[in-house]
């Protein structure tokens, strides 16, 4: 609860996701990808490209939506 908190107030949560979260496996890349495109309107390959370039679904989502 405490890092919960913590991480709110830090801004790496967004809604009642977590976006600045290290993608450490396959799963959370995934998880990651379709964060992506729930938030911006790109297919699977293009939201994996975009986190693989930015390196962090905020970073992803922030520099497409300035493009």
């Amino acid at each position: 609860m405490i890092s919960t908190a913590t991480m709110i107030q830090l801004g790496k949560v967004k809604g009642n996701k977590m976006v600045d979260m290290q993608l450490s496996n396959d799963k959370l890349v995934d998880r990651g990808v379709k964060m992506i495109m729930g938030e911006i309107p790109v297919t699977y390959e293009k939201a994996s490209e975009l986190l693989k370039t930015f390196g962090s679904v905020r970073n992803a989502v922030d520099g497409f939506n300035n493009n």
